[in-house]
């Protein structure tokens, strides 16, 4: 079980990789405007949205304690992420109050992760 776990988590960090990488490398065009939402954000949040599901649950068929509050926040944040790159994601220019929201979530769902013990 710890294996599978530890796969998860793998590929956890590559969805956050994906979505942080993705803002990364739009903070010049956010500075000009013309940022957008890339398909490798949206598929990074996605990624986050199933292993994170799954670590909870091999997490809890594991008999590992599962700090629910900690999980519920880290699930909002990461639903609202979703929704501002999934509904902005053809969009060719967005906002930068948008585009830094998702930063700034994306930000703090990593130090919910590692802070947060």
């Amino acid at each position: 079980m710890d294996v599978l776990i530890n796969v998860f988590v793998a590929l956890h960090i590559i969805g956050i990789a994906s979505l942080l990488g993705g803002f990364l490398t739009q903070m010049k065009a956010m500075g000009a405007g013309t940022a957008r939402f890339t398909p490798p954000m949206l598929h990074g949040a996605l990624t986050m949205l199933v292993t994170g599901i799954a670590l909870v649950g091999l997490n809890q068929a594991d008999d590992q304690t599962v700090n629910n509050v900690k999980i519920g926040i880290k699930l909002a944040l990461l639903v609202v992420i979703l929704a501002l790159v999934y509904v902005k994601r053809d969009d060719e220019t967005v906002d930068k109050g948008a585009f830094a929201a998702v930063g700034g979530l994306t930000a703090a769902n990593i130090f919910i992760a590692t802070v947060w013990t």
